[in-house]
């Protein structure tokens, strides 16, 4: 093995590190717009999986927000009744049912986004122009990195991002 192979183990590793650190200290400066959306984190969770997945059987919700299903149970049934999801029989299974988010849950979720959104572009708006574009080719690569599509993701969700989880829990 080259010499250099055990540094650049320890500088990919430091790197890591950062963006680790970076990733937590952004998704908490965010997270502090999701007040205005009312719902715990939980809840504001389990509704974005449901704007950016689709409808969802409750088993197949719980096991993407990793929880178990009388959790998960709770906390549709709190959606439901705040009229943010809904609830309708599964045609594939008449034992079974399926949620989905109502326009009012989509609207909460898509404005709860423009508030996150709204902070990281004013503290992108403090950076000189050549460093707002590395963070762009940053950003760029990060996406390439875990196959985000790079569309915006506000409105009613497309095609292409039927099968995309949200990158950015809580709020999609």
């Amino acid at each position: 093995m080259p010499r250099s192979a055990p540094r650049a183990h320890a500088d990919t590793d430091a790197i890591a590190d950062r963006l680790h650190s970076i990733a937590i200290h952004l998704l908490r400066r965010v997270r502090a717009e999701d007040v205005h959306m009312g719902l715990s984190a939980p809840r504001a969770s389990a509704l974005s999986v449901l704007v950016y997945r689709g409808p969802l059987r409750l088993s197949a919700l719980a096991a993407l927000e990793q929880v178990r299903g009388p959790t998960m149970t709770r906390t549709v049934n709190a959606l439901v009744q705040a009229g943010l999801a809904k609830r309708s029989a599964d045609r594939d299974d008449a034992r079974a049912s399926v949620i989905a988010v109502t326009p009012a849950g989509r609207k909460l979720l898509d404005d709860g986004r423009r508030r996150r959104v709204r902070v990281l572009a004013t503290l992108l708006q403090a950076l000189p122009p050549r460093e707002r574009k590395t963070v762009r080719d940053a950003v760029t690569l990060l996406e390439a990195m875990v196959e985000v599509p790079r569309t915006p993701r506000l409105g009613p969700p497309s095609r292409a991002h039927a099968g995309d989880r949200r990158s950015d829990a809580p709020t999609g």
